[in-house]
């Protein structure tokens, strides 16, 4: 089990719902709990799923140098990128 929180922008209120049966909402689009790896997994697919044009990030906590990974989903003007294995986050230019 591992610390879990996911940052939601624009998703459709089903992704948001299903995201509550797992997860606490504490701020609007800002879900936590305490998961497996397995659940993790699973609520990443029902991201993918149904995140349709918004975007959501996923962080949770993990044996790292930095003692957590993520992933994204969908456009944003933060990307992450790999550094000498180390996960860092670079903006892109403003439009």
């Amino acid at each position: 089990m591992s610390m879990l929180v996911v940052v939601t922008e624009s998703v459709p209120d089903r992704l948001r719902g299903r995201l509550a049966i797992w997860l606490l909402e504490i701020r609007a689009g800002v879900y936590i709990g305490d998961t497996s790896r397995k659940i993790r997994e699973m609520i990443w697919e029902q991201v993918n799923a149904l995140a349709e044009q918004g975007n959501v990030v996923m962080a949770w906590a993990t044996n790292t140098e930095s003692g957590f990974e993520f992933q994204t989903y969908g456009e944003n003007r933060r990307i992450p990128v790999d550094l000498d294995g180390l996960r860092l986050v670079s903006f892109l230019p403003q439009k």
